[in-house]
């Protein structure tokens, strides 16, 4: 009877072990799903991202490499339960963390499985839940901004940062440049309210240097071009791409704006303000009149 009784224990204790490892078989296959679907909605998400900055209209027509954040997002959706059901996973649920975000990055997909445990007649469903993340990280995007009056993917142009509809308008309106005969040079983009507060510290001369919080280049909307030499074509053309000068008497400074009305804004002139062609500091030798505001 002992050795009897024992061999049953031992029965006992294998199909327990058996239903274990069934166990942990499907939640690492479920695992593996759910870490596989996240990567594919992330990678279409990242081929994606560039069209969230083109803009909607160009010259009044409709620019079919816009995309909505909403087609953006379906995208990833649509990848990440593909590859799901690729997977073995026929019950993964996809969201985004950051979906409310203008320009979100990160995916998260859910995927559950049911296991069947038995032990003699009895018989038991457990469910097993598992998640995996994924995000446009720096390696992905050419970076993410912080600390300033944007938080979100910068792009770079020429080594400077910029929001990523800003570089892509750029784009064009370099390659129409060129193609006239005039090299555009970006001397600024975007600046974090530390670096102007480095900026400001070395030159603490609000006629010179916004102090930190007040430059308008904290937003990465704004680009500052030279040389001199450009600034007749870039007046006459900057238009034509959603540039407009920020203001009439800094030829240098453009802000991409989809305001078609707007010229340059018309923000009275500080009385502290440089004259025009006034020496500056932090100015590159080709164009003396740049400004570090």
């Amino acid at each position: 009877m002992l050795l009897v009784g024992g061999l049953a224990a031992l029965l006992v204790g294998v199909l327990v072990l058996g239903a274990v490892a069934r166990g942990v078989a499907r939640e690492a296959g479920a695992q593996r799903a759910a870490d596989l679907a996240a990567l594919a909605g992330a990678r279409a998400m990242y081929a994606a991202n560039p069209r969230l900055f083109e803009p909607a209209v160009i010259d009044g027509r409709p620019n079919p490499r816009h995309l909505t954040r909403e087609a953006y997002l379906e995208l990833a959706r649509t990848a990440a339960e593909r590859v799901a059901r690729a997977n073995g996973a026929d019950t993964a649920t996809v969201g985004f963390p950051d979906g409310e975000s203008f320009a979100p990055v990160r995916i998260r997909v859910g995927v559950r499985e049911v296991v069947e445990v038995r032990q003699d007649a009895e018989r038991r469903r457990v469910p097993i839940d598992v998640l995996a993340e994924a995000e446009l990280g720096p390696g992905m995007l050419d970076g993410l901004a912080e600390g300033g009056g944007y938080d979100g993917p910068l792009a770079y142009r020429q080594g400077k940062p910029m929001r990523p509809d800003v570089a892509l308008a750029f784009d064009r309106m370099e390659r129409a440049a060129r193609s006239a005969g005039v090299v555009l040079l970006i001397t600024s983009g975007y600046r974090s309210d530390a670096e102007q507060a480095e900026l400001f510290r070395r030159h603490p001369d609000p006629r010179w240097v916004a102090p930190p919080g007040r430059s308008l280049h904290r937003y990465g909307t704004e680009l500052d071009l030279g040389p001199r030499s450009a600034y007749g074509w870039l007046a006459a053309n900057a238009e034509r791409f959603h540039f407009v000068q920020r203001y009439q008497w800094e030829a240098w400074h453009h802000e991409l704006s989809l305001d078609h009305n707007a010229r340059w804004l018309r923000s009275p002139r500080p009385a502290s303000v440089r004259a025009p062609g006034a020496l500056l500091v932090n100015a590159p030798v080709t164009d003396p009149a740049r400004a570090a505001a």
